[in-house]
């Protein structure tokens, strides 16, 4: 964890014991009393919080908080439902590349079962966001939907931007050769990447008719979490400003 994030409710009450981040403060990170540590609020501002007391069942914390964190990027995700562990990666790792949204979707060729899986009817998908915005120190969670129609997600898409989907099989030419908006304004993506047995005939001509455009990743058939994240980084690359001209409203900025 490069940053402990609560709950608003979380902090106005002891942290107990037993919960992995106290774990984490104690053993990972060594804290003793009266040491800082670096916190942020869900969805909120980010900030510090002090050990103030180590109890036998509970720590207790006090936070400082500062300014928020810039926006997520606007870059939307559809994924054909992937098997869970698939998904953890994808909800971990989208999240730490500040995706603004990720929807999990019932596709032609995808495995109906998988949304039935535990990750989605525990709410346990939720912690891998918390996860992956540790990871990044940040704050912001990314919109989360799963087990809806390839169909209605697409066509509940805000009007305008870009949208992408990828298939080693009909696309003509790389993402890196397709001509979109340049910062400093770039405008909104959708990226769509199949299920694991990539798109039907009919999930494509589905595409097709809601206004996307067909792009691959080269001629290497990569696993479905591999490919969202070389689309996501491909495509921040090339819609990073140039150094020393952040846009903040955007959320592209330079390293």
């Amino acid at each position: 964890m490069n940053l402990i994030l609560f709950e608003s409710a979380e902090t106005a009450r002891p942290l107990p014991c037993r919960d992995p981040r106290a774990a984490h403060l104690l053993q990972v990170l060594r804290r003793r009393q009266g040491d800082t540590f670096d916190a942020g609020l869900i969805n909120g501002p980010r900030g510090k919080g002090t050990l103030a007391a180590i109890g036998p069942d509970a720590l207790t914390l006090v936070f400082t908080w500062e300014a928020e964190p810039p926006p997520l990027d606007p870059i939307t995700l559809i994924i054909g439902l992937p098997r869970p562990q698939t998904a953890r990666d994808i909800l971990r790792d989208a999240t730490s590349l500040g995706v603004a949204a990720m929807h999990f979707v019932a596709t032609g060729k995808g495995e109906s079962g998988y949304a039935q899986s535990t990750l989605w009817s525990s709410g346990e998908w939720r912690r891998h966001l918390i996860a992956g915005a540790e990871q990044a120190f940040d704050t912001r969670l990314p919109e989360v939907t799963h087990g809806r129609p390839l169909l209605e997600v697409a066509a509940s898409l805000s009007a305008g931007g870009t949208r992408v989907a990828f298939d080693n099989y009909e696309a003509a030419l790389p993402l890196e050769q397709l001509e979109f908006g340049t910062p400093p304004h770039p405008p909104a993506f959708v990226l769509a990447v199949g299920a694991e047995r990539g798109w039907s005939a009919a999930d494509r001509t589905l595409l097709r008719g809601t206004g996307f455009v067909f792009a691959h990743l080269g001629p290497r058939v990569l696993r479905t979490e591999t490919a969202v994240t070389a689309a996501v980084t491909l495509l921040k690359a090339r819609l990073r400003p140039p150094a020393g001209r952040a846009d903040r409203t955007s959320g592209f900025r330079p390293a």
